[in-house]
Protein backbone atom coordinates (compact mmCIF):
# COMPACT_ATOMS: atom_id res chain seq x y z
CA UNK A 1 0.00 0.00 0.00
CA UNK A 2 1.24 3.34 -1.08
CA UNK A 3 0.45 6.59 0.87
CA UNK A 4 0.93 10.15 0.24
CA UNK A 5 -0.62 13.10 1.82
CA UNK A 6 0.09 17.66 0.98
CA UNK A 7 0.28 19.01 4.64
CA UNK A 8 0.05 22.55 5.01
CA UNK A 9 1.31 24.53 7.78
CA UNK A 10 -1.04 25.99 10.43
CA UNK A 11 1.05 28.37 11.81
CA UNK A 12 4.24 29.77 12.10
CA UNK A 13 6.42 29.33 15.34
CA UNK A 14 8.08 33.11 16.54
CA UNK A 15 11.10 32.64 18.08
CA UNK A 16 14.48 34.38 19.66
CA UNK A 17 16.42 31.90 17.66
CA UNK A 18 17.33 33.54 14.25
CA UNK A 19 19.80 30.58 13.09
CA UNK A 20 20.22 26.50 13.62
CA UNK A 21 23.64 27.29 15.83
CA UNK A 22 22.75 27.73 19.41
CA UNK A 23 19.27 26.13 19.06
CA UNK A 24 18.45 24.11 22.56
CA UNK A 25 18.77 20.59 21.69
CA UNK A 26 15.56 19.66 23.00
CA UNK A 27 12.63 21.38 24.57
CA UNK A 28 12.26 22.68 27.86
CA UNK A 29 15.95 23.63 28.39
CA UNK A 30 15.76 27.10 27.96
CA UNK A 31 13.25 28.94 29.30
CA UNK A 32 12.97 30.80 25.66
CA UNK A 33 9.79 32.94 25.05
CA UNK A 34 8.13 32.67 21.84
CA UNK A 35 4.80 32.70 19.94
CA UNK A 36 2.45 30.54 17.67
CA UNK A 37 0.92 32.64 15.16
CA UNK A 38 -1.99 30.99 12.98
CA UNK A 39 -2.15 31.25 9.04
CA UNK A 40 -4.84 32.61 7.73
CA UNK A 41 -7.11 29.94 7.31
CA UNK A 42 -6.54 28.83 10.80
CA UNK A 43 -6.59 32.52 12.78
CA UNK A 44 -10.27 31.76 14.15
CA UNK A 45 -10.27 32.19 18.14
CA UNK A 46 -12.58 29.18 17.84
CA UNK A 47 -9.75 27.24 16.59
CA UNK A 48 -8.19 27.40 20.46
CA UNK A 49 -10.99 27.41 21.99
CA UNK A 50 -10.97 25.86 25.25
CA UNK A 51 -6.99 25.36 25.15
CA UNK A 52 -6.09 27.02 28.06
CA UNK A 53 -6.96 24.28 30.53
CA UNK A 54 -4.34 22.80 29.50
CA UNK A 55 -0.76 23.75 30.75
CA UNK A 56 1.68 22.42 28.08
CA UNK A 57 1.13 21.52 23.83
CA UNK A 58 2.73 19.25 21.62
CA UNK A 59 4.01 21.00 18.75
CA UNK A 60 4.40 18.96 15.13
CA UNK A 61 6.45 21.00 13.21
CA UNK A 62 8.59 20.85 9.88
CA UNK A 63 12.73 21.10 9.97
CA UNK A 64 11.87 23.29 6.71
CA UNK A 65 15.79 24.29 6.54
CA UNK A 66 16.56 20.81 6.15
CA UNK A 67 14.60 19.37 3.50
CA UNK A 68 16.64 20.38 0.83
CA UNK A 69 19.58 18.24 2.44
CA UNK A 70 17.70 14.78 2.18
CA UNK A 71 18.50 12.06 4.76
CA UNK A 72 20.64 8.95 5.43
CA UNK A 73 19.82 5.96 7.33
CA UNK A 74 22.46 6.68 9.80
CA UNK A 75 23.75 9.82 12.14
CA UNK A 76 26.08 10.78 14.52
CA UNK A 77 23.96 11.95 17.62
CA UNK A 78 26.06 14.64 19.40
CA UNK A 79 25.54 12.83 22.77
CA UNK A 80 28.32 10.14 21.44
CA UNK A 81 30.35 12.76 20.55
CA UNK A 82 29.50 12.90 17.09
CA UNK A 83 31.93 10.12 16.64
CA UNK A 84 29.42 6.86 16.62
CA UNK A 85 26.87 6.01 14.16
CA UNK A 86 22.71 4.89 14.79
CA UNK A 87 19.92 4.62 12.86
CA UNK A 88 17.95 7.63 11.73
CA UNK A 89 14.61 6.64 13.39
CA UNK A 90 16.59 5.52 17.06
CA UNK A 91 17.80 9.17 17.02
CA UNK A 92 16.16 12.75 16.65
CA UNK A 93 18.05 13.75 14.22
CA UNK A 94 16.89 17.21 12.08
CA UNK A 95 17.73 15.25 8.61
CA UNK A 96 14.42 12.65 8.54
CA UNK A 97 12.52 11.23 5.41
CA UNK A 98 9.38 13.95 6.23
CA UNK A 99 11.23 16.11 7.98
CA UNK A 100 8.80 16.31 10.85
CA UNK A 101 9.43 17.01 14.60
CA UNK A 102 7.24 17.46 17.57
CA UNK A 103 7.94 19.51 20.74
CA UNK A 104 6.85 20.04 24.19
CA UNK A 105 6.15 23.87 25.22
CA UNK A 106 4.89 25.75 27.93
CA UNK A 107 1.39 27.87 27.34
CA UNK A 108 1.38 30.90 29.04
CA UNK A 109 -2.19 31.55 27.03
CA UNK A 110 -3.98 32.63 24.29
CA UNK A 111 -3.19 36.63 22.62
CA UNK A 112 -3.87 38.72 19.75
CA UNK A 113 -1.20 39.79 17.92
CA UNK A 114 0.00 42.00 14.46
CA UNK A 115 -4.00 40.65 14.19
CA UNK A 116 -3.61 37.40 14.21
CA UNK A 117 -4.68 34.54 17.23
CA UNK A 118 -1.47 33.82 18.91
CA UNK A 119 -0.16 31.32 21.27
CA UNK A 120 2.00 32.59 23.78
CA UNK A 121 4.66 29.83 24.89
CA UNK A 122 8.00 28.89 26.00
CA UNK A 123 10.41 26.47 26.10
CA UNK A 124 10.88 26.07 22.73
CA UNK A 125 13.70 24.66 20.72
CA UNK A 126 12.62 25.75 17.30
CA UNK A 127 13.80 27.98 14.93
CA UNK A 128 12.44 31.38 14.25
CA UNK A 129 9.85 30.94 11.38
CA UNK A 130 9.60 27.24 12.05
CA UNK A 131 6.19 25.94 10.21
CA UNK A 132 3.77 24.22 12.60
CA UNK A 133 1.74 21.33 11.16
CA UNK A 134 -0.50 20.65 14.54
CA UNK A 135 -0.66 21.22 17.66
CA UNK A 136 -2.26 19.08 20.35
CA UNK A 137 -2.56 18.88 23.90
CA UNK A 138 0.06 17.56 26.20
CA UNK A 139 -2.17 14.97 28.51
CA UNK A 140 0.18 14.45 31.98
CA UNK A 141 -1.09 10.67 32.47
CA UNK A 142 -0.58 9.17 29.19
CA UNK A 143 2.25 11.27 27.72
CA UNK A 144 4.59 11.25 30.91
CA UNK A 145 6.24 8.10 31.55
CA UNK A 146 8.18 7.89 34.50
CA UNK A 147 10.26 5.03 34.28
CA UNK A 148 10.98 5.52 30.30
CA UNK A 149 14.37 4.35 28.96
CA UNK A 150 15.79 7.07 27.88
CA UNK A 151 18.98 5.01 25.65
CA UNK A 152 21.83 7.77 24.82
CA UNK A 153 19.44 10.76 25.89
CA UNK A 154 18.69 9.00 29.86
CA UNK A 155 19.98 12.33 31.56
CA UNK A 156 19.84 16.38 31.14
CA UNK A 157 22.93 17.68 29.61
CA UNK A 158 25.64 19.11 31.77
CA UNK A 159 25.76 22.51 32.07
CA UNK A 160 28.90 24.42 31.87
CA UNK A 161 29.27 28.05 34.12
CA UNK A 162 28.71 31.36 31.71
CA UNK A 163 30.45 34.65 32.25
CA UNK A 164 30.51 38.09 31.30
CA UNK A 165 32.68 40.86 30.60
CA UNK A 166 32.21 44.06 32.03
CA UNK A 167 31.27 45.38 28.40
CA UNK A 168 28.68 42.73 27.80
CA UNK A 169 26.83 43.06 31.58
CA UNK A 170 26.91 46.61 30.82
CA UNK A 171 24.79 46.06 27.18
CA UNK A 172 22.39 43.56 28.80
CA UNK A 173 21.65 45.66 31.70
CA UNK A 174 20.74 48.46 28.56
CA UNK A 175 18.89 46.29 26.28
CA UNK A 176 16.73 44.65 29.47
CA UNK A 177 15.79 48.20 29.91
CA UNK A 178 13.23 47.60 26.33
CA UNK A 179 10.43 45.37 27.01
CA UNK A 180 11.45 43.21 24.09
CA UNK A 181 14.83 42.29 25.68
CA UNK A 182 13.28 41.09 29.18
CA UNK A 183 15.04 37.85 30.20
CA UNK A 184 17.70 38.58 28.02
CA UNK A 185 20.21 37.38 30.60
CA UNK A 186 18.65 34.49 31.57
CA UNK A 187 18.22 33.20 27.64
CA UNK A 188 21.42 34.07 26.91
CA UNK A 189 22.57 31.70 30.53
CA UNK A 190 20.12 29.17 29.23
CA UNK A 191 21.67 28.70 25.62
CA UNK A 192 25.15 29.12 26.22
CA UNK A 193 25.47 26.81 29.59
CA UNK A 194 24.59 24.00 27.21
CA UNK A 195 27.41 24.56 25.24
CA UNK A 196 26.37 24.80 21.69
CA UNK A 197 29.55 23.88 19.92
CA UNK A 198 30.00 20.77 17.59
CA UNK A 199 30.93 17.86 20.00
CA UNK A 200 34.09 17.47 18.06
CA UNK A 201 35.17 20.93 19.15
CA UNK A 202 34.74 19.96 23.19
CA UNK A 203 37.60 17.28 23.62
CA UNK A 204 40.37 19.97 22.57
CA UNK A 205 41.37 23.46 23.19
CA UNK A 206 39.28 25.80 21.31
CA UNK A 207 40.22 29.18 20.98
CA UNK A 208 37.64 30.15 18.38
CA UNK A 209 35.18 33.01 18.87
CA UNK A 210 31.60 32.39 18.66
CA UNK A 211 28.62 34.36 17.54
CA UNK A 212 24.61 33.47 18.60
CA UNK A 213 21.82 35.30 17.42
CA UNK A 214 19.17 36.07 19.62
CA UNK A 215 16.41 38.43 18.99
CA UNK A 216 18.15 41.04 16.31
CA UNK A 217 21.65 40.41 18.68
CA UNK A 218 24.55 38.68 17.58
CA UNK A 219 26.25 37.39 21.21
CA UNK A 220 30.15 36.93 21.40
CA UNK A 221 31.53 34.52 23.41
CA UNK A 222 34.43 31.89 23.60
CA UNK A 223 35.56 29.26 25.69
CA UNK A 224 38.11 30.03 28.82
CA UNK A 225 38.69 27.65 31.45
CA UNK A 226 36.17 25.14 32.05
CA UNK A 227 33.68 28.30 31.44
CA UNK A 228 32.15 30.19 28.06
CA UNK A 229 32.68 33.74 28.42
CA UNK A 230 30.31 36.48 26.95
CA UNK A 231 32.37 39.45 25.08
CA UNK A 232 30.28 41.73 23.34
CA UNK A 233 26.48 41.93 21.84
CA UNK A 234 25.67 43.69 18.83
CA UNK A 235 22.90 44.31 16.11
CA UNK A 236 22.90 41.11 14.42
CA UNK A 237 23.94 40.37 10.76
CA UNK A 238 21.88 37.59 10.62
CA UNK A 239 18.40 38.52 8.28
CA UNK A 240 15.84 39.00 10.42
CA UNK A 241 12.55 37.37 9.53
CA UNK A 242 9.64 40.28 9.07
CA UNK A 243 6.66 39.63 11.22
Amino acid sequence: MSFSNHINAVAICRTPYKQKFGIPRQPGLVNAPGYIEFEPAFNHIDAVRGIEQYSHLWLLFCFHENLSQGWKTTVRPPRLGGNEKLGVFATRSTFRPNGIGQSVVKLHGVVQRHGKVCLKISGMDLLDGTPIIDIKPYIPFSDAIADANGGIAQDAPILIPVKYTAQAEEKIAQYQLQEHYQGLAELINGVLSQDPRPAYKKAKDDPKLYQVALYDLDIFWHMTDNAIEVLDLKPTTVERLKD
